[in-house]
This record gives structure tokens, C-alpha cells and sequence, in this order.
């Protein structure tokens, strides 16, 4: 008994962690995401993307949600050489949104209920610099709103936020295999029942 106990001990942490059952189908990057007239962008990374993306894709307003890389310093990187951490990019998600029907503000609201944003390149899991909490900011005004909201979600944790606010750079769209990731994979993926479904009933979103 205590065998089988420190099997499935030792087998979580790989069956929760963000890697896709079949990296072989993964190869192809997605579109850029199209951003319609009027629209804004924000580009977010809060550990895995899949979980975000999951609950980003939900909320009223929002026109598209794209996983993806920026921040790093190779052109065109692939999955493997973001997950190697050599590439120095982070996942983020691109959220096209209208700022009509949900502003920045809110944007960053859900960012900061979405992760836990005291956590040095880490989520649970998934270790890494790629995994690190961070906001790209697309325009001066951006820069000053996520500032401001870092400020005050400060006062919602104990630690100290590690989040870094970074001018955005070139953005790169993830393999196809990786958009949508959850509701196409929740029932085939452990990390998805572990880890996504938790957060977004948490949260009250549709898992």
C-alpha cells in the first residue's frame, strides 16, 4: 500500500504540469490574431497558458484569446525551445478585446485572480522562466494602468508581486495544437482536471 501511495505521489507532478500529450501534432504555429477596429490588445503571462486562455476566452468583450511567446531573444522560437527556458521567452496570452464592453482595468483584474503573481517563475508545477508572471504593456497608457493595478493588488497578498511590466515586443503564436487547449483536451489531459478545472470553477467560469 504505502508502494502504491508514493507511486501516484511521484506520478502527479508530471501528469500536472503544462506539456502536451502529443507534441507531434503541435508543430504548425496559429494565426496571428486579428484585431477588428476600435479593438485593443493585451498580452499576459501568468504561468501556463492553457489556463488562462481558458478563462480569458469566456468574459464579454473579449474577441479573440491566442497562446503564444514574447519577451525573448530568438526569432520564431519553437515550443520546445521556449520550454527549454534558452530562448528567454515567457508564455502569454494575446486578448483582443473592446475596450467598449470591458476596459483594461478589468482585463488586468482577472490577471491577478487568475495566478499567483508572488511566485518567481513558477506556477504550482510548471517551473521555468517561461513561466513567469508578467504584463506587456502596448501603449504608454497601458503601462500606467497595469502599474496602478499592481499597486493595488499588492494589498491582496502577503508576499511581495514579482510581476514584471515590460514594453511589448515581437509576438509569436503558438503551435495550433495548443489554441483552445483546455475545452479541446479537458477529458484526454490530467493537467487539465487537476489544475484548469479547479481555477475556473473557483472563478465561476464554464469548465
Amino acid at each position: 500500500m504505502k508502494q502504491l501511495a508514493l507511486a501516484i505521489l511521484t506520478i502527479l507532478p508530471m501528469l500536472a504540469s503544462c506539456e502536451p500529450a502529443n507534441k507531434a501534432m503541435s508543430e504548425k504555429p496559429a494565426a496571428m490574431p486579428v484585431v477588428p477596429a476600435g479593438a485593443e490588445t493585451a498580452t499576459l503571462g501568468a504561468g501556463c497558458y492553457w489556463c488562462i486562455e481558458a478563462a480569458y476566452r469566456q468574459l464579454d468583450g473579449v474577441f479573440s484569446v491566442t497562446s503564444g511567446f514574447m519577451g525573448g531573444k530568438v526569432k520564431n522560437p519553437t515550443y520546445e525551445q521556449v520550454c527549454s527556458g534558452d530562448s528567454g521567452h515567457a508564455e502569454v496570452v494575446q486578448v483582443v478585446f473592446d475596450p467598449q464592453k470591458i476596459t483594461y482595468e478589468k482585463i488586468l483584474a482577472w490577471f491577478w485572480d487568475l495566478h499567483d503573481p508572488t511566485t518567481l517563475n513558477r506556477q504550482g508545477n510548471d517551473v521555468g522562466t517561461q513561466y513567469r508572471s508578467a504584463i506587456f504593456f502596448h501603449t504608454e497608457a497601458q503601462k500606467k494602468t497595469a502599474e496602478a493595478s499592481k499597486a493595488a493588488a499588492a494589498e491582496n497578498f502577503k508576499d511581495p508581486i514579482v510581476t514584471e511590466i515590460t514594453a511589448a515586443s515581437e509576438f509569436y503564436p503558438a503551435p495550433q495544437y495548443h489554441q483552445d487547449y483546455y475545452f479541446q483536451n479537458k477529458s484526454k489531459n490530467p493537467y487539465c482536471k487537476f489544475v484548469i478545472e479547479p481555477k475556473l470553477k473557483k472563478l465561476k467560469l464554464d469548465h
